[in-house]
């Protein structure tokens, strides 16, 4: 029964119209899928040497175990965030007879063999057999990696019972910062407990069932819940809830660009996909901590502009590559209604300025690596508000893809095409390169000074470049309403 069910769902997937468009950028996609998998499997086979020769007092397995308490919580954040659980269209099969136990069993083991699952285990299973060809004990080692391998699956069961819990994933997150928080600026040592509780399943490898047991219990918790809802008259039935909308008087403030705003914002928070930007914007935060805490960086200024310029453009960079296409639904309904073309622009505009602004002053605990790295994320602010956005809005102006709001999660490449790629090298390569140049044969401050001078004069000259996005947006205005009605 289960190959019959892959079978349906291998025939689905290469006779959908997905499949058959862009194939292109799915051949780009493995590719770089590929790359990913490629830097697991490196840092598993070297990361043992690198860590010796870093740390030579010290045991590279230990150093390991001493942060997977961190690794095990930011992975659970990254499945939330990124995650696509697997479904099955089971409407046709409901009228058949096939026991609905099979239907979730299949469902539920479908996802142990996620590819998040196997990212992981191209860094485990090669860091294994290197410290068992270093003469560590075989069975600690095969111990050591079985609970590993069992926890890997107790996040994927524990994603399930959290995707759609907000309250939850923003109680992951903090305690996630708290305890980073803890082990860097108090003298509680979070990666000491965390080292013992490992070393201790190394030490004693039948400890490794404790990681089973929880997984075996989640797996039920889920198979439980899906259980009770695998019926027809649930899937077919038509879902009243009341709408619970959010106050946003305080947008009547912004002026004509108030109901634009009102709209994007309801629609980032309603949408899985927007969301998912929403709230990966405010991890790029630690995307800083990074390049600013190794001292290897420190020699390579350009590095550290490109990690300035991602702290507070988060938002900015993930958002703004896919204007106007977040509206692509609505779209023709939108260029029908009697509005200046501009005010959508600007409310875009304000969106991205107002998100970088927002992120800059949460930035403000950088002060704490020195001000002059401080400056480089104010830079990179300045250069996000003045350049990056306007640049993003005439960006838009070539967007043809259509994008479906309702799917999210890793993999998900709709409204992606060859200018989300080529937009690349502006928006990141050319700040790196322009503060590379003038801080190599200038001096260090003319790199920050030209950097953020393309920013200020973006701002200053903002209504002469809007005027001129907004005229591309109005000739090119029919070719995307046809582009934006044809099906993702």
């Amino acid at each position: 029964m289960i190959a019959h069910f892959l079978k349906l769902e291998w025939k689905q997937y290469f006779r959908s119209s997905y499949w058959q468009k862009g194939i292109a950028l799915k051949i780009i996609m493995g590719f770089f899928i590929l790359y990913i998998l490629a830097v697991f499997l490196g840092i598993g086979i070297g990361g043992f040497f690198l860590l010796k020769k870093m740390y030579p007092e010290q045991d590279p397995l230990q150093i390991v175990n001493s942060m997977l308490v961190f690794a095990i919580l930011g992975d659970l954040i990254f499945r939330y965030l990124m995650q696509k659980l697997p479904v099955m269209n089971i409407k046709p099969l409901l009228i058949l007879p096939i026991k609905k136990e099979k239907l979730v069993h299949y469902v539920l083991g479908k996802s142990a063999f996620s590819g998040f699952n196997f990212m992981s285990l191209f860094f485990y299973i090669p860091f294994s057999v290197v410290l068992i060809s270093q003469d560590y004990n075989v069975g600690g080692v095969l111990g050591w990696l079985t609970a590993m391998f069992f926890i890997i699956q107790v996040t994927n069961f524990l994603n399930f019972l959290i995707n759609k819990n907000n309250s939850v994933f923003a109680f992951i997150a903090t305690l996630l910062v708290a305890l980073l928080a803890l082990q860097k600026f108090t003298s509680f040592n979070v990666s000491l407990y965390s080292q013992q509780i490992f070393d201790a399943i190394v030490v004693n490898p039948i400890l490794a069932l404790v990681p089973f047991v929880i997984a075996v219990v989640l797996y039920y918790v889920n198979f439980k819940l899906l259980r009770a809802r695998v019926y027809l008259d649930d899937l077919v039935a038509v879902k009243t809830e009341e709408a619970n909308t959010a106050d946003l008087s305080w947008t009547e403030k912004l002026g004509d660009i108030a109901p634009f705003i009102k709209n994007d914002i309801r629609l980032i928070w309603r949408n899985k996909r927007t969301k998912t930007v929403f709230l990966m914007s405010f991890l790029f935060l630690f995307y800083g901590l990074i390049f600013f805490t190794q001292e290897t960086y420190q020699k390579m200024p350009a590095m550290l502009m490109f990690a300035g310029l991602f702290v507070t453009g988060g938002f900015t960079l993930n958002y703004g590559q896919f204007i106007p296409a977040w509206d692509s639904a609505h779209y023709k309904m939108l260029m029908s209604q009697s509005f200046r073309y501009r005010k959508f622009l600007d409310s875009k505009w304000f969106l991205m300025v107002a998100m970088t602004t927002v992120l800059y002053c949460l930035s403000f605990p950088y002060l704490y690596f020195g001000t002059k790295i401080f400056l480089m994320i104010t830079v990179g602010a300045i250069f996000n508000i003045g350049f990056n956005s306007l640049f993003l809005l005439y960006a838009g102006s070539f967007n043809r893809k259509r994008i479906d709001l309702t799917k999210g999660g890793f993999g998900n490449t709709q409204g992606t095409s060859a200018t989300q790629f080529l937009i690349i090298i502006p928006l990141m390569l050319l700040p790196m390169a322009i503060f590379w140049v003038f801080n190599s044969f200038v001096g260090y401050n003319s790199g920050y000074i030209l950097v953020a001078l393309l920013g200020v004069l973006g701002l200053v000259f903002k209504n002469y470049f809007m005027n001129l996005i907004e005229k591309k947006y109005i000739k090119d205005k029919y070719a995307m309403i046809n582009a934006f009605g044809k099906e993702a």
